[in-house]
């Protein structure tokens, strides 16, 4: 009796953990961000060159990349990876100079989490509280990443970055 009662509470403080553990999660998704997914071309309003490409979902991440040259000449590179977390969506920024060093600490990359979507577009926030990213798709070979900040308790987005695909 002892054995079936103990084997009955084992299962039963089991079940629950395997319930919530299968639970999607609800705080944003790949199908979210897929549109930023391919060969990117851009133009930064300093004249730089962005040449971007992000790899489509595989498992719990997705990952993209950046280099940006002024002129000829390597200025920076971003790498980003959006996982999914127990917590929801996540997008981690690490960037570094040439040579690949990095500007930010070695276990610490900028992490913004997801706030909402719609169609065609998703807004992450820093966790600092104090910076958004919207990542819009404007036509079927177009998109932009547009930065926020808060000016008199409303979020302004300025564009960032608008994107061509390449071809």
């Amino acid at each position: 009796m002892k054995a079936i009662y103990f084997t009955l509470l084992f299962v039963g403080a089991l079940l629950p953990a395997t319930i919530f553990a299968q639970a999607p999660i609800k705080n944003g998704s790949f199908a979210d961000i897929s549109f930023i997914e391919g060969h990117w071309k851009a133009k930064a309003d300093d004249g730089r060159g962005i040449e971007a490409v992000w790899l489509g979902t595989n498992g719990n991440n997705m990952l993209g990349f950046m280099r940006m040259m002024n002129g000829d000449k390597a200025d920076l590179y971003e790498m980003l990876a959006y996982e999914q977390t127990d917590q929801g969506l996540v997008s981690l920024v690490k960037h570094f100079k040439p040579g690949l060093i990095g500007l930010e600490e070695k276990d610490s990359p900028n992490r913004y989490v997801f706030v909402e979507a719609s169609k065609d577009r998703a807004i992450f926030q820093s966790t600092a509280g104090d910076l958004r990213i919207l990542y819009e798709k404007r036509s079927p070979t177009q998109f932009a990443i547009a930065r926020a900040s808060k000016e008199n308790d409303q979020w302004v987005f300025k564009d960032l970055f608008v994107f061509n695909k390449v071809k």
